[in-house]
């Protein structure tokens, strides 16, 4: 696979309640990703960039929230994709980046 699409594949960290408690329980990660990219690409670029093994991925397709129906312009947010990393054992990233 190209290293340049490799290096787009990956958007952002998510942080919520949810993913950080998978991370300290299940030794899981969840990352924004392109809406394109697919559970290959996410597994060799987490890889790639992080320099750890993937055990499985899974992916959602977030649907963008409806907003201004109080007004009469309704917008909406754009879709995204979202992807579970689990991690092999004895594996962790550290996404905070604290050098």
């Amino acid at each position: 696979m190209n290293q340049e699409r490799l290096m787009k594949t990956i958007l952002a960290p998510h942080v919520s309640e949810k993913s950080s408690g998978l991370a300290e329980g299940a030794n899981q990660f969840v990352l924004k990703v392109a809406v394109d990219s697919t559970k290959l690409e996410i597994k060799k670029a987490v890889e790639a960039m992080f320099e750890v093994k993937v055990d499985q991925v899974r992916v959602v397709n977030v649907k963008g929230k409806v907003k201004g129906r109080a007004t009469a312009r309704t917008g909406r947010r754009p879709d995204w994709k979202k992807a579970y990393v689990k991690l092999a054992a004895g594996q962790n990233i550290d996404l905070m980046g604290a050098e």
